[in-house]
């Protein structure tokens, strides 16, 4: 049997494109040039991006359609390379180029507060004049936009250099991504591993987030494949862990510091925060009520040897700020505003010293022994 491309192009054209409907010829996806050799048959198909979902699916329904309609004699798998319309993601490790400084906020369990403390960091940090980005990474609980009252917000995507951006979110001079921008706010948010560390990836690496001092990373709480990702993927300046004093959440704590510590991962500890150390009313601004026991974080902080970066008590404010959309950190003169510029001023002292004193965080493939 002699092959010539009229045969080839009339089997791919049985092939549907889901994304449209057209088939793959109609749609303009397969290149011109489709090489021939005896039995041997490869050419390229075109996609809009590297990231196109349907590419595995539509590959081999390829293969299978010049088998069938062609012969089964054909040499095609393995044949068909993949272009893309799109300029390629970059490579792990030159994925933000313009950041200087990463740093993820974790906690060994939820309910901690660790999304308030990032989302008050990052306002602090902006608040002092640096350029600031904030990712909620928290893929299974996003917070974020509502803490900044931007829940209706949908992030666009521009071309640039040959590649769609999303354009991140600005408010209160804090460029904001989150997962909750593309899902139902109130449909609960089911993903395998998987699913969630390419969200993940989408969302640092196919974003305009241009030059920033400070990225600060919203993590899930505990230990995930979220946080195995991120590590794969940037190189974190540092991580800061955030605990309330009481034991459960403490132990908890310690199993966070560890990971990031942990020969393989390897991350740097900026530092601990401990969040509602005490309750003060309103009306007794003096008194101070240990509801969840006092200083633990403290003293986890002295027995592991990492710096203690704040202390920051309940107080009604803070839950307001965090369900009205305008985080306490906005108004510096407040008591509570003052606590975050403190902090904030402990994290920038502590990312410095990191930089001094140690070369950056190597990307490191945990899955090797």
């Amino acid at each position: 049997m002699t092959l010539y491309p009229k045969l080839i192009l009339d089997a791919l054209e049985t092939v549907r494109y889901p994304g449209s409907g057209k088939n793959l010829v109609e749609a303009g996806m397969v290149e011109d040039n489709i090489r021939i050799e005896g039995m041997k048959v490869s050419f390229s198909l075109i996609f809009e991006k590297t990231t196109d979902p349907f590419i595995k699916s539509v590959t081999r329904a390829a293969e299978v359609a010049i088998l069938t309609h062609v012969s089964k004699d054909v040499e095609i798998e393995g044949n068909i390379s993949i272009k893309s319309l799109q300029a390629p993601r970059p490579e792990v490790g030159q994925m933000l180029p313009g950041v200087k400084n990463i740093i993820g906020v974790s906690s060994g369990k939820g309910g901690v507060g660790k999304s308030t403390i990032a989302a008050n960091l990052a306002v602090s940090l902006a608040k002092q004049g640096y350029s600031v980005g904030l990712l909620d990474a928290d893929i299974f609980g996003p917070s974020v936009p509502k803490m900044f009252h931007i829940e209706d917000a949908r992030p666009f995507a521009e071309k640039i250099e040959g590649r769609e951006l999303i354009i991140p979110v600005e408010k209160y001079g804090v460029k904001i991504l989150s997962i909750g921008f593309f899902v139902d706010a109130d449909q609960a948010t089911l993903w395998r591993g998987g699913m969630a560390s390419n969200v993940l990836k989408q969302l640092i690496s196919d974003a305009n987030w241009g030059d920033l001092d400070y990225f600060v990373i919203d993590l899930p709480p505990g230990t995930s494949d979220v946080h195995l990702t991120i590590v794969q993927t940037i190189a974190l300046t540092g991580a800061i862990v955030v605990s309330t004093p009481q034991d459960v959440a403490l132990a908890d704590a310690r199993k966070g510091i560890n990971m990031f510590t942990n020969d393989k991962v390897n991350v740097p500890i900026l530092g601990l925060v401990e969040n509602m150390s005490w309750f003060t009313p309103e009306e007794l601004p003096e008194n101070k009520y240990y509801i969840f026991g006092k200083e633990g974080a403290k003293k986890l902080a002295e027995e592991m040897n990492v710096p203690l970066l704040a202390q920051i008590p309940i107080v009604q404010g803070i839950r307001e700020g965090g369900d009205s959309g305008e985080p306490v950190a906005l108004d510096d003169q407040s008591i509570m505003g003052e606590a975050f510029v403190e902090l904030a001023k402990k994290v920038i002292e502590q990312v410095s010293i990191r930089n001094e004193k140690q070369p950056p965080t190597q990307i490191v493939d945990i899955t090797k022994k």
